[in-house]
């Protein structure tokens, strides 16, 4: 079967023994794309379970790979297969409604009738409309009220100007006081400017100042200037980048271990005139570039998009006609790239924060599935520890191992280590004891062993880990890396190059705040040792004064300075009154020298 499908671009739907629809794609090459599902293994379990319930295949034959993109967006909505990406999008986006009728009104709607009305939008910011609308009301005197303004009833005189008349923001055409001709010329320049194009506007606003000027309508040409300005002010506030970039689509995507977004910018006059985001269940562990592909189309009808030019994060195979398509590398229009993707990014962590209060288990599942993926470990780690090493010129050298279950501290199970077979400061020497250490413990009382071991520091500290993990039989069996400070470097053992994760990535920001928590513990028992061999250290020097002694006196008085501060009948309770005696005598002297 195989061996007879064509070389042409088209679309093919994958069916079960049922008949039941299981998958739609398109190709460039219907041969090669059909035959890659049985030619080869697959990772993706979802694949793998597709590719084991196919039963068989049929193929639409397109002219044009074009053609195919828009067949396989029509058979995807008409059948919504099970194992095709989901596009999650339940939102009643607002439109911009120039209703038609004689004197029309322009007003926000959430519906659209066929009832011949214009309609401009998806609007994604409701924010974005009213600005719109608010601009319009200043500039142009368009009705608000619903009256039926047909010839017969205005020569009739059915109508009375209302408030709105007198104040200003209306010229009386139910009362024939404007008319049709110039009522329509207001709500040609709000059609331009809903649209976007406000260069046409500030033209159409030029030319009546100067009409009005030479006519001697002072007035009325200082009534046109204001308006000017006031969209030359609200073009300055909108424009992102330089005004001669107009009529432009921009998509960018970014994607997870689950889902892939796809942000699209309207781009009018160098203003964002539309913004849009969606977010894509992924089914078959799709490309960045095929989720792209998949969505563009769906949006760009969506919105009514006629641009003939597109700027692309990604690359794409199908070409569009009569579309340039073009990946910007520097300029205005990358710059406009990046601010597609930095409202992706926005988006998504907006989602993951509602999943993380409304949905903590799901959270914790994507994030273990997105650490999984990046650090390319054979299962989720769900239970991580990371050792970090802490000394200053060799003296008290201590270790810690702290223990995150579920991307989150449990901080019960933190362990701080005291380096014992190790002289002066060899940090390699000593993260390999303290790794032997926690892990023979752990073996030996048939502890759960974590499934990722993170170790602050390069290669060496790295090695040093990997050797007391081979002493113990467990090289293999756990996951290990090293996060290195300076430029967050993460090394895998016999790996040459390290690897660099996004700054923004969640891996990567988990794996910080291990290193963070296991230096700041370190540091702290580190401190702690340092402080109570300081406090010894000065009590040691009185003769016939021991470390039972010592401890006695350090439970009792918690500190040196209050220990000098006890009068000789305090300590004689506790330690005699020899003892007692000999260490007021011993202060005294330390005194008489200062």
């Amino acid at each position: 079967m195989l061996k007879t499908l064509p070389d042409k671009p088209g679309v093919y739907q994958h069916l079960d023994k049922k008949g039941n629809i299981l998958y739609i794609g398109k190709a460039k090459d219907l041969k090669k794309r059909v035959s890659s599902y049985f030619t080869k293994g697959h990772d993706n379990a979802r694949t793998y379970m597709l590719v084991k319930r196919i039963d068989h295949v049929k193929t639409i034959v397109t002219e044009t790979e074009f053609d195919a993109l828009l067949l396989e967006n029509n058979l995807i909505k008409e059948y919504q297969p099970k194992y095709n990406v989901n596009l999650k999008d339940d939102k009643t986006y607002p439109w911009i409604c120039i209703k038609k009728e004689r004197f029309p009104r322009i007003f926000p709607t959430r519906t659209q009738p066929d009832d011949g009305s214009e309609y401009f939008g998806p609007y994604a910011s409701v924010k974005v409309m009213k600005t719109v609308l608010e601009l319009i009301r200043q500039l142009y005197h368009i009705r608000t009220c619903k009256l039926n303004l047909s010839e017969e009833n205005i020569a009739e005189a059915k109508f009375r100007v209302c408030l709105e008349y007198h104040i200003g923001n209306c010229l009386g055409p139910c009362e024939g006081k404007q008319s049709e001709a110039d009522y329509n010329a207001d709500v040609e320049s709000a059609r331009e400017l809903i649209k976007g194009n406000l260069n046409a506007v500030k033209r159409l606003l030029s030319r009546q100042m100067q009409e009005y000027a030479t006519a001697l309508r002072f007035e009325d040409a200082q009534k046109t200037k204001e308006k000017l300005q006031m969209v030359e002010r609200y073009q300055a506030k909108s424009t992102v980048v330089h005004p001669d970039i107009t009529n432009v689509d921009v998509f960018s995507v970014i994607t997870d271990a689950e889902y892939g977004y796809v942000n699209y910018l309207k781009i009018i006059d160098g203003a964002v005139l539309q913004s849009h985001t969606v977010e894509l269940k992924k089914k078959l562990d799709e490309t960045p570039e095929e989720l792209l592909e998949m969505t563009l189309l769906e949006i760009r009808a969506l919105f009514k998009s006629t641009s003939k030019e597109l700027y692309l994060s990604h690359h794409i195979e199908t070409e569009i006609p009569g579309t340039k398509i073009s990946i910007p590398q520097r300029g205005d229009k990358k710059h406009l790239v990046e601010l597609s993707l930095k409202n992706a990014r926005y988006f998504r962590l907006e989602k993951l924060k509602n999943i993380q209060i409304v949905d903590p288990d799901r959270h914790v599942k994507r994030l273990m599935q997105q650490m999984k993926e990046d650090l390319r470990l054979r299962e989720e780690p769900r239970h991580i520890e990371c050792f970090d090493n802490s000394n200053i010129q060799g003296t008290n050298p201590v270790a810690a191992c702290v223990v995150f279950k579920d991307g989150k501290a449990s901080k019960k199970e933190y362990r701080h280590f005291n380096i014992k077979t190790v002289e002066g400061p060899d940090d390699f020497a000593s993260m390999e004891e303290v790794v032997f250490r926690r892990y023979s413990r752990l073996l030996n009382e048939g502890e759960p062993l974590p499934q990722l071991i993170v170790i602050d520091g390069g290669k060496g500290q790295l090695n040093a880990a990997l050797k007391a993990l081979e002493n113990l039989d467990l090289r293999g069996k756990i996951a290990i890396l090293g996060i290195a400070k300076k430029l967050e470097e993460l090394f895998f053992p016999g790996d040459k190059y390290p690897l660099y994760l996004d700054k923004r990535s969640e891996t990567l920001k988990v794996i910080q705040r291990l290193r963070d928590e296991a230096h700041r513990f370190g540091i702290t028992h580190h401190r702690n040792r340092r402080s109570k061999s300081t406090m010894r250290s000065e009590l040691e020097e009185i003769p016939g004064i021991g470390p039972a002694t010592i401890k006695e006196l350090l439970r009792k008085f918690k500190s040196v300075k209050r220990v000098k501060e006890a009068d000789e009948t305090e300590l004689a309770e506790l330690i005699g009154p020899a003892k007692a005696k000999t260490m007021v005598r011993h202060f005294s002297k330390i005194e008489s020298k200062k």
